[in-house]
């Protein structure tokens, strides 16, 4: 059967022991082949043969177990969002009524000893039992509102898998247990009238310890609680990116509709400083767009008709229409959250020994706490003196920090990723990443631009440009496209025909040109055809440039090189690799020449050319049995198997979907700095994670001992159960605002600017005409029109059987003689345009 992955919601997870029972519960399922609990997200993602179980019984051993689950967006069980909206503002009001009772009560405890005035009713030895009553009564508010400790608590002592919850009611419960024993106690000692024995009493009352500990707990939780929620904040705002509403234009009019309505096929009008709801083609006009939200590019990019637009992005200037090609969840923006979100979910591996200690804290610490009681009662202390040590054990220990040590981590540099255009797929690449110590690079589109480009231009005619543009117009060979792009950005506009065109193959192409024959091709090409050049242009070929050589009529027209030229920042990148302790390969099919020239350029010294595709992965296999953990860079098809086999892929933005489903990080733009980026962001993540371990094991390591007592015979000192509790509360916030600081990571590399010229094309540039048309009889002929007038420049028409017209979308430079002849030339009448 085929194994499927599914995302559940997971309520009633108050502790890291709570996370691994709810795993322990469902790795017993049969059928599941792998489970990810995130304390976090109060989700988790579990792998499963769906022909061995289903998400009910997945369901039902969670349920099992103590918990609740559901499916996302099932009304069984609130999302984990809501959940923790509602849950937020419930602990808020808690902690405000608690510490309202709470400061009565600690006043009326503690406030004789410290010397503050008390009413008369409650001062002096006799009224110790209104004392006692008192606090009794303003415990019982504090204690209701922290019911929750006891409910969760003992239910899941109930199912053999104490939580944290269990601790806190174990500590508060002790202390009330022993209160209200000690309450009874000075009662009957005040009967017999043994006052000695009812101040004895009297001292045993730990009314404010639970009143105390319940309290500082809740305002703990509730630290714990905003400061997860910042660790959301990428997340969220990569949600709030798309637009609510979207203009679409419907039988040729302007309809507002909410963003989720729009449709493959719809056509979207984009004003000025308007964002794009989904991913689209450019139709008609031209607009500046901000892509940095999505690509982490601060410099706009100029669309024209035929460009890709990315949903959520922001249109600075223009005015455009384009058609939707992605909607709902396929456009990029949803790919990216999903991505972001899957790899927030998963479990880096250096998580396990924490999880492995998650799993038996709860009873340890318990039996801690017995084994402290008991040493102090067998070494002659007070009952009081010893249960007020094994209570400090339970309330100081805090399985939470443990589990939120990575999680949070992770949640917060995944988002971290995102905003710089690295997107992790997992908490495995993420780690993976940190600890690598060789890249290896693709070469074409990677360390270059991916396309030749005309490098240098030997005019040695005076006629060269012209006829060496139209002959290669003719031809669709990558260099001929890098010449004929040169010529227009030197004002070219027209070319000359072209007749009698041949290509040679591996020599060149020849073709007749005004009555004149003209060649191009390589040297062994003049060199048949008789015609000589000098060979100070063969240095060239030594710089990784192609040498491009053209003739006419057996004379020598000029020489122009070409070349897939070095990215701008590739070698800064390379350079700062290296300063990390990256050992950099460069990896590629093209010939040895080329590939030592762009090593040169860039600062690669190792460099393996003439790899064939299927070679690659070969390649990057003998790098990982030499024990060297390898990432693999890399943008095309043929470096799909080389992504997959190294220990992390890395794919180029600009790259193929076969390789971006075959890698393990993603770059949204086509720069090596962006991976130099990663592996800083990687590297600062982990470190942060040790950080955080390291806290939470020291601090049980530490706070453990000190509360059971370990400093009391030598120095007299002890801690109380209201400081533990204290302590506790300030562990886990110390863990999550620890992860925090992660948002202000800084990138390693600065992406160097592309300056673009960018149109000003104004939303008064565009105007809508409606043309009234005669001789549409079914939806072919709509289909005729429709295309006739699309196909012209700087026109998006809506043509409609039943109005008998056609409403466009049209640039001011279209007259209305071209609407006209459009659509007689298709067939069809105009009566008139307006």
């Amino acid at each position: 059967m085929e194994s499927i992955t599914q995302k559940f919601d997971v309520t009633g997870m108050t502790c890291a022991a709570c996370q691994a029972h709810v795993q322990k519960a469902v790795d017993k399922v049969p059928g599941v082949t792998a489970c990810a609990v995130n304390l976090l997200t109060n989700s988790m993602t579990v792998s499963y043969d769906e022909g061995a179980t289903s998400p009910e019984g997945i369901i039902h051993a969670v349920e099992n177990a103590g918990y609740g689950a559901s499916l996302p967006g099932t009304a069984a069980v609130p999302s984990a969002g809501q959940a923790e909206q509602a849950h937020a503002g419930e602990v808020k009001h808690r902690i405000i009524a608690s510490a309202g009772f709470l400061i009565v009560l600690m006043y009326i405890g503690m406030g004789g000893m410290l010397g503050l005035p008390l009413p008369g009713f409650l001062a002096g030895m006799e009224n110790m039992m209104v004392v006692a009553i008192a606090e009794l009564l303003l415990t019982v508010p504090i204690v209701f509102m922290g019911r929750g400790y006891f409910v969760n608590g003992f239910k899941s002592m109930k199912v053999l898998a104490p939580s944290m919850d269990a601790l806190i009611a174990l500590g508060a419960g002790a202390a009330i247990v022993y209160s209200l024993y000690s309450t009874f106690a000075m009662a009957a000692a005040l009967g017999h009238g043994n006052m000695e024995a009812a101040m004895v009493h009297m001292d045993g009352l730990y009314f404010e310890s639970a009143g105390t500990i319940l309290t500082l707990i809740t305002v703990g939780k509730y630290m714990e609680e905003r400061s997860k929620g910042k660790t959301k904040d990428a997340l969220q705002k990569l949600m709030d990116l798309t637009p609510k509403t979207a203009c679409v234009l419907r039988n040729g009019a302007e309809v507002t509709i909410p963003a989720e309505d729009v449709r493959v096929g719809d056509i979207v009008v984009v004003r000025s400083g308007e964002a794009l709801p989904v991913d689209g083609v450019v139709l008609s006009g031209s607009g500046a767009i901000d892509e940095s939200a999505i690509t982490g590019e601060s410099v706009p990019a100029e669309k024209l008709p035929g460009d890709k637009v990315i949903g959520a992005t922001v249109n600075k200037s223009g005015y455009f229409t384009f058609e939707a090609t992605q909607v709902g969840g396929e456009t990029t923006l949803a790919k990216i959250i999903a991505l972001v979100e899957d790899a927030a979910g998963s479990k880096a591996p250096i998580a396990r020994l924490a999880d492995k200690v998650c799993a038996v804290f709860v009873p340890v610490v318990i039996a801690i706490a017995v084994i402290t009681a008991g040493v102090w009662l067998f070494a002659g202390q007070s009952f009081g003196f010893a249960l007020s040590r094994a209570i400090a054990v339970l309330v100081i220990s805090c399985p939470c920090a443990l589990g939120l040590a990575t999680p949070t981590a992770i949640m917060v540099g995944t988002g971290k990723g995102a905003d710089l255009g690295v997107l992790f797929k997992s908490a495995e690449a993420l780690e993976g990443l940190a600890h690598t110590n060789v890249m290896v690079l693709d070469k074409t589109g990677t360390v270059t631009k991916g396309a030749p480009e005309v490098t240098d231009f030997h005019d040695l005619s005076g006629d060269l440009l012209p006829l060496a543009a139209a002959l290669e117009h003719a031809s669709e060979h990558p260099l001929s496209l890098a010449v004929v792009d040169y010529a227009k950005s030197n004002g070219l506009t027209s070319f000359q025909d072209v007749t009698d065109f041949a290509a040679t193959p591996g020599m060149g192409i020849s073709g007749t040109i005004n009555g004149k024959t003209v060649y191009a091709g390589n040297r062994r090409y003049m060199e048949q055809l008789n015609v000589s050049f000098d060979t100070a242009y063969d240095a060239a070929a030594q710089d990784g440039k192609t040498v491009l050589y053209f003739a006419a009529d057996g004379a020598p027209l000029g020489v122009i090189c070409c070349a897939d030229e070095v990215k701008p920042d590739s070698a800064d990148a390379i350079a700062k690799l290296k300063d990390d302790g990256v050992e950099v390969v460069l990896l590629t099919g093209d010939n040895e020449v080329t590939a030592r020239a762009i090593g040169r350029k860039t600062g690669i010294d190792t460099v393996l050319a003439g790899v064939l595709p299927d070679e690659k992965e070969a390649k990057i296999r003998e790098l990982m049995n030499s024990g060297k953990k390898v990432a693999m860079v890399g943008d095309g098809i043929n470096d799909a198997p080389a992504l997959m086999r190294a220990d992390v892929g890395v794919a180029i933005g600009a790259g193929t979907d076969i390789a971006m489903e075959s890698a393990d990080v993603i770059l949204t733009q086509s720069s090596i700095a962006d991976a130099v980026n990663a592996l800083h962001l990687s590297r600062a993540t982990m470190r942060n994670i040790k950080q955080n371990l390291f806290w939470a094991f020291f601090y049980n390591c530490i706070g453990i001992p000190i509360a059971a007592g370990a400093l009391y015979p030598a120095f007299q000192l002890s801690l109380s159960p209201m400081l533990g509790a204290l302590a506790m509360s300030f562990s886990s916030f110390f863990v999550v605002t620890n992860a925090l600081r992660l948002r202000w990571h800084k990138p390693a590399m600065a992406r160097t600017p592309q300056i673009l010229q960018i149109s000003e094309t104004k939303e008064t540039s565009n105007m809508t005409k409606t043309i009234n048309i005669e001789g549409m009889m079914c939806q072919h002929c709509v289909k005729h029109v429709t295309d006739a007038l699309n196909k012209l420049p700087g026109v998006t028409a809506q043509v409609s059987l039943e109005n008998k017209n056609a409403v466009c979308t049209v640039d001011t430079s279209v007259t209305d003689d071209t609407l006209r002849a459009a659509v007689v030339d298709a067939g069809y009448e105009v009566t008139i345009i307006q």
